[in-house]
C-alpha cells in the first residue's frame, strides 16, 4: 500500500517490482532446458542476447536471469534467489536497487554486469576500496568467463600496463577514488598512448548509498611537486604550551579553533614581539593557526594513527587508512611537526573532480545497497536515480531494541560493559561498533579489564578486516569495530565456516551493539543490518549519552532531563525525540553541505568541460599543430622544411598542452583562494554562491584565447636541436613526482576552516 501511495505522489522510491515479479514464472520455466546444455551451448546461448541494444525487451530480460541463474549455479554453486534476479532486473532497468546485508549483492550486480556487457556496453562496477573490488572481480570470473565476458579489476598497486589491461576487459571492479584518480591521470596525458582510462558507459554502484552521497562531495585531486615542505617544530612547541580556555578556545562544532586576546598577547612575545597581523609577514598567522589546529583540534588515534614513522589519515566515513594518505601541505607538515617527524614534499593542485561528477560521467549508472530508502530524494536529485526496494528472500525476524539513554558518557560505557558481560555468559557472539579508533580501544581495555576478551577491528589493523569481520559470528567472540569496518564480507552465524551454526542460533544469533549513534540514521541501520542476515535470529540495541557529540553538536541548549535511576539512565520519552532530532539536524547540515558543493562545483565543472574538450581535440585531432599553422605561419612553415610534419605536430602538441594546464592549474588556484575568502561578502548579506559566480565567468573569460597566444609565443622562439625540436629548453615542464588524495569540502564556511578543513586521503602516488 505504501509503495502504491508512493508511486501515485511519483516520490522517490516509487520503482515497481510487479514488471520484474511476472517474470519470475518465465525465468524458472527456463530452468530445466537450460540445465540440459553444455558450457559451450551456454555461452553461445548468453552471445545471442547481444544481437540486439538496450534497454533489455521483457522476454530477453527473462533469458538472461535464467541463463544467469543456471551459470551461477555451475560455477559458484550457488543459485540465486528471486529477490536477486529482481535487483538484476532493477539494475539494468537503472535503478538503485535495496537489498539487505546478505542478500547476495555482489551476484546480483555480477548479473548485471553481464547483461550490459553482452549488449556491447562497457561496464565499471564501482567498489568501496580495493580490497573488495579484487575479491569480487576473483569471486566472480568464472560466472564471467561462462557467459562469455572478460572481466579486469585495478587496486592502489596496479602498474599503469595492468591498469590498461584491466579497462581493456568488458566488466572492469575498481574502487571509486582509484578510477577517479585514473581520469585526472589521464587528463595530464600528452600523448593518445598513454590514456589508461576509456570512454565511460556504464557504472554499477556498490554500496551506492556510501559512495552517491557520504562521498559524493569528496573532491578527489591530483598535484604536482612543487618543493620541499619544511618543518615548523618551533611553531609547534609553541602552541603546545598554550592554554586551552585560556590561550585559545575552541568552537561548540569542534571544527574550529582561535586565540583569545590573551594567547595573541603570549604568542607574539613568544616570538621575540612581532604582530601577528602585521602586512609585512602574512605568512606568519597562517603558521600560528596551522600549528593550533593540528594540536588543539586533530587528535591521534582518531583523526589519524602515526605508522612506520608516518601520519596517516583515517577515512572518517569508512574508519580505515588509504595508503600514503596526506592533508593539504601546510596542515600535513603542521601535523607531522606536532609528531616530531620530518615534513614530506609541498605540491600544487592540478585538477580535481568529485565523486559526484565522476559518477555522472556515465551516461548509464544504477546500484546496490542495504540503505537506499533513507537518501532516496538525494539519489533522485542528483543522479536522477530512483529505488526498486527488493524484498529479503526471508522474512528479517531480527529484535531491534529501544535506545539506552544515559547522562554521562562514563556511565554509558559502564552499562556498555555491563550489557556485554550479560550476553557473552550466554555465548551469544557480540560486535560493537564505535564512532572512532580512539573509542574502540578505550572501549576495549574496559572490556578486558572486566575479563572479557574481545578483537578490534580499526584503521590500526585494516589490512586484516575482512578475514577479522568474517569470523564475528563465532560462538562466545566479542569484536569492537570502528564505523562500518568490513563492509561487504557476511557475518555468518557459527563463523565463516558456519561449523558451529546451530549453537549459536540457540543463543539468539549476533547481538549488535551500537556505541553511540551516528550522524546519519542509513549509518545506524547499517550497523544493525549486520545481524539478522537471510533470516537469521539476532538482536541490536543502541546506547547513547547527553555528552555525545551528536548531542552536544546538534542539539547544545538541551540540558533538562532527569536521570531515572542510579545508573544514570534516562527513560524520559521526550529525551528520545531529542536524540532523533539532533540526528535530524546532523543529517539536514551533512544534506546542505552537498547541496552546496554541487552549486559551487557546477560552474567549476562547466569551465573545466570547456578546457577538457579543447584539450581533447588538440590530443586527438591535432588541433594544436593547425593553430599554431595559422598563428605562426613563417615559423611554422620554417620548422617543417628543417624538421619534418611529425616532429613539428609533436612539439605544436606538447606546447598547446602545456599552456592549456597551465592556465587551468592557475584557474584553478584562483577560484579556490576566491571560495575560501567568498564568506566575507556573505557577512555583507551577500549571496555567496552569487558572488562567487559573478567573479569567477569573468576571471575564465578569454581562458582559451590567451592559452593560445602563449602556445604561439613559445612555438615562435622553439630552437632546433640534433633534428629535434627542444620544447624543455622554451618552458615546456611536467611534474617530476604527482600524489592524490581525497580532501573534505566545506562550501562557503570561514576561509581558515577551508584552508584546514579540506582533509581526507592521500591514496597513491607515481
Amino acid at each position: 500500500m505504501a509503495e502504491s501511495v508512493r508511486r501515485l505522489l511519483g516520490k522517490p522510491g516509487s520503482v515497481s517490482l510487479q514488471p520484474y515479479t511476472k517474470l519470475l514464472k518465465t525465468i524458472e520455466e527456463r530452468e530445466e532446458a537450460l540445465r540440459e546444455l553444455s558450457d559451450a551451448e551456454l555461452t553461445e546461448t548468453a552471445a545471442e542476447l547481444g544481437n540486439a541494444e538496450l534497454p533489455y525487451d521483457r522476454a530477453d530480460l527473462a533469458e538472461l536471469c535464467a541463463l544467469g541463474r543456471e551459470a551461477a549455479r555451475r560455477t559458484l554453486q550457488e543459485r540465486p534467489f528471486d529477490p536477486q534476479l529482481i535487483g538484476v532486473m532493477a539494475l539494468l532497468d537503472g535503478h538503485v536497487a535495496e537489498m539487505a546485508t546478505g542478500e547476495g549483492k555482489t551476484l546480483t550486480g555480477a548479473l548485471a554486469a553481464a547483461g550490459f556487457a553482452l549488449r556491447g556496453q562497457r561496464v565499471h562496477v564501482l567498489s568501496v576500496n580495493d580490497y573488495l573490488a579484487r575479491r569480487d572481480a576473483e569471486w566472480m570470473r568464472p560466472l564471467y568467463e561462462l557467459l562469455g565476458v572478460e572481466v579486469g579489476w585495478i587496486g592502489q598497486e596496479s602498474t599503469t600496463e595492468e591498469r590498461r589491461a584491466a579497462y581493456a576487459a568488458d566488466i572492469t571492479y575498481a574502487s571509486v577514488s582509484e578510477l577517479g584518480f585514473d581520469v585526472l591521470r589521464d587528463r595530464l596525458a600528452t600523448d593518445t598512448a598513454d590514456l589508461v582510462v576509456p570512454e565511460p558507459n556504464v557504472a554499477i554502484v556498490d554500496e551506492a548509498d556510501s559512495v552517491l552521497v557520504d562521498e559524493a562531495r569528496v573532491p578527489l585531486v591530483l598535484a604536482g611537486a612543487a618543493e620541499a615542505a619544511e618543518s615548523d617544530a618551533a611553531m609547534a612547541e609553541l602552541v603546545r604550551r598554550l592554554r586551552p580556555g585560556i590561550d585559545y578556545r575552541i568552537d561548540d562544532d569542534g571544527r574550529n579553533v582561535h586565540l583569545t586576546d590573551t594567547g595573541i598577547d603570549s604568542v607574539e612575545k613568544a616570538l621575540g614581539g612581532v604582530d601577528l597581523y602585521s602586512e609585512e609577514d602574512t605568512t606568519l598567522l597562517s603558521r600560528v593557526n596551522l600549528a593550533l589546529h593540528a594540536h588543539a583540534l586533530l587528535r591521534r588515534d582518531i583523526h589519524y594513527v602515526v605508522r612506520d614513522g608516518k601520519v596517516r589519515l583515517i577515512n572518517e566515513s569508512r574508519g580505515r587508512i588509504a595508503l600514503l594518505q596526506r592533508w593539504p601541505d601546510g596542515l600535513q607538515a603542521a601535523v607531522e611537526a606536532k609528531e616530531h617527524l620530518a615534513a614530506s614534499e609541498t605540491g600544487e593542485v592540478l585538477d580535481s573532480i568529485t565523486v559526484q561528477a565522476l559518477v555522472l560521467r556515465y551516461p548509464l549508472r544504477c546500484g546496490m545497497t542495504g540503505t537506499a530508502m533513507a537518501v532516496a530524494e538525494q539519489l533522485r536529485e542528483f543522479y536522477e536515480l530512483e529505488v526498486a526496494v527488493v524484498p529479503p528472500n526471508k522474512p528479517n525476524i531480527r529484535v531491534d531494541e529501544e535506545d539506552r539513554l544515559y547522562a554521562t558518557a562514563e556511565e554509558k560505557e559502564d552499562a556498555v560493559v555491563e550489557k556485554v558481560a550479560a550476553v557473552h555468559a550466554t555465548g551469544r557472539p557480540v560486535l560493537i561498533g564505535t564512532q572512532d579508533v580512539a573509542e574502540s580501544e578505550r572501549l576495549a581495555k574496559r572490556l578486558e579489564r572486566a575479563g572479557l576478551e574481545c578483537v578490534v577491528l580499526n584503521a590500526k589493523n585494516d589490512a586484516d578486516e575482512a578475514a577479522v569481520i568474517a569470523e564475528a559470528g563465532t560462538h562466545g567472540r566479542i569484536t569492537v569495530s570502528t564505523q562500518m569496518a568490513g563492509r561487504g564480507t557476511d557475518i555468518r552465524l557459527g563463523g565463516s565456516d558456519m561449523g558451529d551454526r546451530d549453537r549459536v542460533v540457540e543463543t539468539g544469533g549476533l547481538y549488535v551493539i551500537g556505541y553511540g549513534r551516528y550522524p546519519s540514521s542509513r549509518l545506524d541501520d547499517q550497523l544493525r543490518g549486520r545481524a539478522g542476515r537471510q533470516g537469521d535470529p539476532g538482536g541490536s540495541v543502541f546506547y547513547v549519552s547527553v555528552e555525545d557529540d551528536l548531542i552536544a553538536n546538534n542539539v547544545p541548549e538541551a540540558r533538562d532531563y532527569r536521570v531515572s535511576s542510579a545508573d544514570g539512565e534516562i527513560t524520559d520519552p521526550a529525551w528520545r525525540q531529542t536524540v532523533d532530532h539532533a540526528q535530524r539536524v546532523a543529517e539536514g547540515q551533512l544534506l546542505e553541505l552537498h547541496r552546496n558543493t554541487w552549486r559551487y562545483n557546477k560552474l567549476i565543472d562547466v569551465q573545466r568541460g570547456v578546457v577538457l574538450e579543447h584539450r581533447r581535440a588538440v590530443l586527438h585531432d591535432d588541433l594544436g599543430r593547425r593553430q599554431l599553422a595559422v598563428d605562426c605561419p613563417a615559423t611554422y612553415e620554417e620548422l617543417v622544411e628543417e624538421v619534418g610534419e611529425e616532429e613539428v605536430a609533436r612539439a605544436a602538441r606538447l606546447v598547446t598542452l602545456y599552456h592549456l594546464d597551465r592556465g587551468w592549474t592557475d584557474h584553478n588556484a584562483f577560484l579556490t583562494d576566491l571560495r575560501e575568502g567568498i564568506h566575507l561578502r556573505f557577512l555583507g548579506r551577500r549571496d555567496p554562491l552569487d558572488e562567487f559566480n559573478r567573479d569567477a565567468v569573468p576571471a575564465f573569460k578569454g581562458f582559451l584565447d590567451e592559452a593560445r597566444a602563449r602556445a604561439a609565443e613559445m612555438f615562435a622562439e622553439l630552437k632546433v636541436v640534433d633534428g629535434r625540436l627542444d620544447v624543455a629548453a622554451a618552458g615546456v615542464r611536467r611534474p617530476s613526482t604527482t600524489w592524490t588524495y581525497m580532501v573534505q569540502d566545506q562550501p562557503f564556511s570561514t576561509d581558515f576552516e577551508n584552508i584546514v578543513g579540506r582533509v581526507k586521503n592521500l591514496v597513491g602516488r607515481d
